[in-house]
């Protein structure tokens, strides 16, 4: 499995018009549904005058957490494009926000649902795909030493040491890629006397 994923780079906006209707978009980078939900609350106070906020977010590198709301709209006619337009585009980590303003002239649900996937689409443009990588923390304990061979491993490129202790027991945080962690972690334990072990999420 590649350790790789997509997302949005910084904050994206779009404006979409359609008779008389005007969408505004937005696409921000988010890590928890917290996040995401505070940054929808924000935008539908500022936008307070507005008749739909809509909105759609996916989260995780393996993309399985999800929501997405129709703020009034007839059901599947905003959220559904919306999140259809981040799983079109296989991004992860990002909210993407709809504010309608109605122009007086109704568009129908296949007018809705296409003016809700453009609008979603340019913000998500606008705010620049990147690719990610899926990080894994190891937590080394060993005896002082043995210094210079632990540090040696974790100076290498792709590993950032996160925290360190040095005493009469050394204890190091590091970071890598998923990819890299069991080699990692399988190189430092086999150094003698220290303990490696990947942390969980």
């Amino acid at each position: 499995m590649s350790d790789v994923y997509y997302t949005v780079g910084r904050r994206g906006e779009g404006l979409y018009k359609e008779k008389m209707s005007k969408f505004i978009s937005f696409a921000f980078p988010v890590a928890t549904a917290e996040e995401a939900r505070t940054i929808v609350k924000g935008i539908q106070n500022e936008y307070h005058d507005a008749r739909h906020v809509c909105w759609a977010y996916m989260l995780g590198p393996e993309r399985k957490e999800w929501q997405l709301n129709d703020n009034g709209e007839p059901s599947g006619t905003a959220g559904k494009p919306i999140l259809g337009q981040i799983n079109s585009l296989g991004l992860t980590d990002v909210a993407v926000v709809v504010v309608r303003y109605f122009g007086g002239i109704k568009l129908g649900t296949s007018g809705l649902t296409s003016a809700y996937r453009e609008a979603a689409r340019m913000a998500l443009e606008d705010g620049g795909i990147v690719s990610k990588r899926q990080m894994r923390s190891i937590r080394v304990t060993f005896p002082y030493p043995v210094i210079g061979e632990v540090m040696k491993l974790v100076k290498e490129p792709g590993v950032e040491i996160r925290e360190q202790v040095f005493d009469n027991t050394c204890e190091l945080t590091v970071e890598t890629a998923l990819d890299n962690s069991q080699i990692l972690e399988g190189r430092l334990s086999g150094l003698d006397g220290v303990i490696a072990e990947i942390l969980a999420e």
